[in-house]
């Protein structure tokens, strides 16, 4: 059963999330990454999460922080708060555990987690991935899972800005 003490636990800082990966590859269990900003929760993303967790035994996700966000997708996002997208997140039974990351790539995050396995969706091919030398080169795996069409939060904000009109 989820509770607020689960949701918040999963939430980390980045030393804390080293030192539970350590602990999970200790343990024999293989660590999936995945990253992004996941502004307004939908199919797709769902989707993704839940087939990447499928990749391995721990799921771990690198948020983009609010500043982050602002700078890739424009002025006007994130549209949800980053308190809001943690718990949402945090709240799915799939996803271990989760950090913030302020830069505009999770290159930093990524080298200080040492996943077993880097995954993004599939508009980015396996070489194009952040991270995805320093992961091979410490002996783990990178993946390009589909990317689902028609679903993404500019879409949606697109529909909201024309309702009514």
């Amino acid at each position: 059963m989820t509770t607020f003490k689960n949701i918040e636990d999963k939430i980390k800082s980045w030393d804390a999330l080293r030192e539970q990966v350590i602990k999970w590859q200790n343990d024999g269990k293989k660590v999936v990454f995945t990253n992004g900003c996941f502004d307004i929760l939908h199919y797709g993303h769902i989707h993704y999460l839940a087939e990447a967790s499928d990749l391995g035994d721990r799921l771990i996700l690198g948020l983009n922080s609010r500043e982050s966000v602002s700078r890739l997708k424009g002025p006007n996002r994130p549209i949800n708060d980053d308190l809001t997208r943690s718990f949402q997140l945090a709240g799915m039974e799939f996803i271990d555990a989760l950090t913030f990351f302020p830069q505009d790539t999770p290159l930093e995050l990524i080298q200080t987690v040492n996943p077993d396995v880097l995954v993004k969706g599939g508009d980015w091919t396996p070489d194009q991935i952040v991270g995805s030398e320093h992961v091979i080169q410490a002996g783990g795996t990178v993946r390009s899972l589909p990317y689902i069409d028609g679903y993404s939060t500019t879409n949606i904000e697109t529909r909201i800005k024309n309702m009514g009109k």
